[in-house]
């Protein structure tokens, strides 16, 4: 998987200029937001960071982000920090870490009895319950059952995010990760093309093409090869309108594997061969070398 649960949250930007009548003096501002703000940036930055797969580059830039939160004291900021640090430990593999940060946003937003926090409480355990996902699938012997258990509880967390569109998308493919586990191809597609209707109506492009990217997926598990490639082309597209070398890269990858499977080894080289460039082009020699032979 290229890409974590990472949240979004739009940049508000607050300008208090109030002058009274003929005075010279302005008045005082009855709030102030400039931390806030460089920390919403930096937040935001730090999870564009990640997309492009720089996800020790993003745990720095978000250690700002937190600093600002914490120091102004701002809940919703402080638990979305620590959303964003889960997502990214997990990315890295530090699972364990990963759900202690995702654990400690959820006691947080439950704990303080701000009835606006529960969204985000709700998007902690949507989290919690992807990465469990996540593990179930590299489990050979893990269950329906279990995934059936996990759905359960996820269903319960988006009724709590419905209002959130950007949650609800995280929600949408959860869902199709644990669709996809049971190998329920139809309804797994269709869950992520609720977040892929929204990512596209927004144009936020980086997760519209992680959509089509997952999309591809599970075509490609369901044996539909032809119209797994179709969907990485979508994301490949969307990726070139980013400038996501990251994902490209992955996009590449994932095409080649797809051809591989189709049989089609030359195609497979040559596709395995351009994400290897790309990966290098990135600074990422490390993924390149294990695709050039």
């Amino acid at each position: 998987m290229r890409r974590l649960c990472v949240s979004f949250f739009p940049v508000i930007f607050v300008f208090c200029i109030l002058i009274a009548g003929c005075s010279s003096a302005p008045k005082k501002a009855t709030e102030i937001f400039t931390d806030r703000n460089t920390a919403i940036n930096q937040l935001n930055l730090a999870n564009q960071t990640a997309n492009h797969g720089r996800y020790e580059d993003a745990l720095f830039i978000l250690e700002g982000a937190r600093r600002l939160a914490v120091g102004a004291d701002d809940p919703p900021l402080r638990i979305r920090t620590t959303i964003s640090k889960g997502n990214f430990l997990f990315a890295l593999g530090r699972r364990a870490e990963a759900f202690g940060e995702w654990e400690k946003a959820e006691a947080e937003a439950s704990s303080s009895g701000d009835k606006s926090l529960a969204a985000l409480a709700a998007l902690a355990r949507i989290c919690i319950i992807r990465g469990k996902i996540v593990q179930l699938a590299d489990e050979p012997g893990a269950t329906d059952a279990a995934v059936e258990e996990l759905k359960t509880q996820l269903n319960q967390e988006m009724a709590v995010v419905r209002s959130d569109p950007f949650s609800t998308a995280v929600g949408n493919i959860t869902l199709g990760l644990a669709e996809k586990q049971m190998r329920r191809w139809a309804e797994a597609e269709s869950a992520v093309r609720r977040a892929l209707t929204f990512h596209e109506r927004e144009l936020i492009l980086e997760e519209a093409a992680y959509d089509w990217f997952v999309i591809g997926s599970i075509r490609s598990m369901a044996g539909n090869y032809d119209t797994a490639l179709e969907a990485l082309r979508s994301a490949i597209r969307f990726d070139r309108r980013a400038e996501n070398g990251f994902g490209l890269a992955s996009s590449w990858q994932a095409t080649g594997d797809v051809l591989k499977k189709a049989g089609r080894d030359e195609e497979s080289l040559a596709a395995w061969l351009r994400a290897a460039e790309i990966y290098r082009a990135i600074g990422m020699d490390d993924l390149a070398e294990k695709l050039e032979y």
